[in-house]
């Protein structure tokens, strides 16, 4: 029988001579890919081998992931399995998107990473491209302050869920959060680790999320205790 037909997953081979290095991590990958026959993985190892240069590592790492897989476990609790359609706002290189796509027991309709910057978009629909090529996967350029949701651009349809794991960078948080239409299901995640620049808009306790940022109908609010910081996350109705 043809390796294919008996293990899907069977990643591609490379037509090129690669580092040691990164022929090491291939190798890895691929084995993986069979082992757990998770299209996801070899995603990742095609995302790794076309895009050296990006910053997949940070995006990947276990404090990424983790909260994350916070995240998606949460949301199926709070909400159940019929997810509909999702938007990712500041969704980067979309792996959130790909890690709730990956799960079999989800039913998402289509999820859509929303990224101001356009350099995300080849590795985010690389790294989501078993769900890209069916149409349930897709990345938009837009600029998250000026999404008008009673008018949303060509291609973005009003989402059941709306998800924001970057609320620590949001300076105009109040003015974001104002123009979210009302009874949407929301997903926010926030953190107190003010030592980095790029986050202006940290809070210092869960409760201080719940005041930021209010919900009609709190369905869950939890916090994760990491290394450095601890993140804050929302799931509820505006």
């Amino acid at each position: 029988m043809d390796v294919t037909k008996r293990w899907p997953v069977w990643p591609e081979a490379v037509g090129r001579d690669l580092d040691p290095t990164v022929q090491s991590f291939k190798d890895i990958l691929d084995g993986l890919a069979v082992l757990y026959q998770n299209p996801f993985i070899r995603d990742v190892r095609d995302t790794v081998l076309a895009y050296p240069d990006s910053a997949l590592g940070i995006a990947l790492n276990k404090k990424q992931t983790a909260c994350k897989k916070w995240l998606v476990e949460e949301l199926a609790r709070a909400c159940g399995p019929e997810l509909g359609t999702i938007h990712i706002l500041a969704g980067w290189y979309g792996l959130l998107g790909a890690m709730l796509l990956a799960e079999k027991q989800l039913q998402v309709e289509k999820l859509t990473v929303v990224d101001v910057d356009p350099s995300c978009e080849e590795v985010a629909l690389s790294l989501n491209a078993t769900h890209a090529k069916t149409g349930r996967f897709a990345f938009a350029c837009h600029d998250i302050y000026a999404l008008d949701y009673s008018a949303l651009p060509d291609g973005l349809t009003r989402p059941d869920i709306i998800v924001n794991t970057s609320c620590e960078h949001l300076a105009a948080f109040d003015d974001w959060y104002a123009r979210l239409p009302d009874g949407v299901t929301l997903v926010l995640q926030s953190n107190n680790y003010v030592v980095i620049p790029e986050h202006v808009n940290c809070v210092e306790s869960l409760e201080a999320f719940k005041r930021q940022a209010p919900m009609s109908e709190l369905l869950f609010a939890g916090q994760l205790e990491l290394e450095k910081y601890t993140r804050f996350m929302l799931i509820g109705r505006k």
